[in-house]
């Protein structure tokens, strides 16, 4: 197998999770609607702003490599949601969807073989696409723990 369509498979692997540790799959599963707003004692965040900020950056991460008209957020109050609580009940599967959706297009990005994973993004600073999915993987990473930890505190975790 070549070294580039090997380096794609493991791209995917990791932005699938599942490898080093619970996947954002298993973090999001079955979380009950009364605790996903809840800011346990000595955490900063909800369930519902850590799962918020894993989407947005997620989103904004993918869209930078692959959209040159791109807008981020304003730093750092546009990554993570306004409240600690979700809008409503359905809130919390939309994110869930939302964040898949945006992981399974950018996977079809990165395997695509017109992408050249090295090269630098035209409108960055340096930045090339395996950077990107590399910031990801390492970013997404961090917040499932975090999320998780989140989940044990308020007795939510049972895994």
């Amino acid at each position: 197998m070549d070294q580039i369509k090997s380096l794609r498979q493991h791209l995917v692997k990791q932005l699938d999770g599942n490898e080093a540790h619970a996947s954002f799959d298993d973090a999001v599963k079955d979380m009950p609607f009364d605790q996903q707003g809840i800011r346990p004692k000595g955490a900063e965040h909800s369930p519902w702003e850590e799962l918020e900020h894993l989407r947005i950056a997620q989103w904004d991460i993918f869209e930078f490599a692959m959209n040159s008209k791109h807008q981020s957020p304003e730093f750092p109050a546009g990554y993570w949601p306004s409240s600690p609580k979700p809008p409503n009940e359905k809130a919390w599967d939309q994110s869930v969807k939302s964040f898949q959706s945006d992981r399974e297009k950018f996977k079809k990005y990165l395997t695509a073989e017109s992408t050249d994973l090295f090269a630098k993004i035209p409108h960055g600073d340096g930045q090339t696409v395996l950077r990107q999915a590399i910031v990801t993987v390492d970013h997404n990473g961090y917040h499932i723990g975090q999320l998780i930890l989140l989940r044990r505190l308020l007795g939510a975790w049972d895994k």
